[in-house]
């Protein structure tokens, strides 16, 4: 990256940064764009030019996050499914985690944050709707000859919604017992079910023939 780019990029995160505190330590709705730009030693357009919706600084891995789940996707090995693919990325991010995307003992704030404001759980479920909308664009862009618009919907909003339980509950399992292996096993115990009745759900359509 250029010179310019870097300094882009290292402001963002600054900026990200400074709001990640701020949330976290006084709540998501308390917390103002102005503090955060005094905080982060910016100008206020120069947070919106960066991001222009106070939730994109909550969820601001939400672009990484789903180049993941698409990446997993399209470099899957053959014979695995979307789905199958989709489930196996759960266990590795359990079995070797990453700094990218921690779980659960790592995350636990953000996820008491998230649900202690309507704006941020509004945010979500809007960002959950676009990624089984994107997600079913994908099925069908890899099975050109597959036209069934709803099933492909069917088959992203199941696994989505798998994924979206499993990281909640799990959270929950953490949250009462403060046992982190609790809250990985309960997280894939969802995930493996969600695969499995996704799967089962889309008996004979070319999302569980192998590719």
């Amino acid at each position: 990256m250029d010179r310019r780019t870097r300094k882009r990029l290292a402001t963002r995160q600054t900026i990200s940064d400074v709001a990640t505190r701020l949330f976290m330590d006084r709540g998501f709705d308390q917390v103002t764009i102005d503090e955060i730009a005094n905080a982060a030693d910016v100008g206020r357009m120069t947070v919106f030019n960066h991001f222009p919706r106070k939730e994109d600084m909550f969820f601001d891995r939400e672009e990484d996050a789903r180049n993941l789940a698409f990446d997993t996707i399209r470099s899957r090995p053959s014979g695995t499914s979307p789905i199958e693919a989709l489930g196996a990325l759960a266990h590795q991010m359990i079995e070797q985690p990453s700094e990218t995307f921690p779980l659960f003992e790592h995350t636990q704030a953000f996820v008491e944050t998230a649900l202690a404001s309507e704006t941020l759980k509004a945010r979500g479920r809007q960002m959950r709707d676009h990624f089984v909308q994107d997600l079913a664009a994908l099925f069908q862009e890899e099975h050109h000859d597959w036209d069934d618009n709803a099933l492909a919907h069917l088959a992203a909003g199941l696994i989505a919604s798998a994924w979206s339980t499993a990281f909640l509950r799990a959270h929950a399992e953490f949250s009462r017992t403060g046992d982190v292996q609790a809250a990985k096993r309960v997280f894939l115990v969802i995930i493996d079910r969600g695969v499995t009745g996704t799967l089962a759900a889309l008996g004979g359509t070319p999302l569980i023939a192998t590719a």
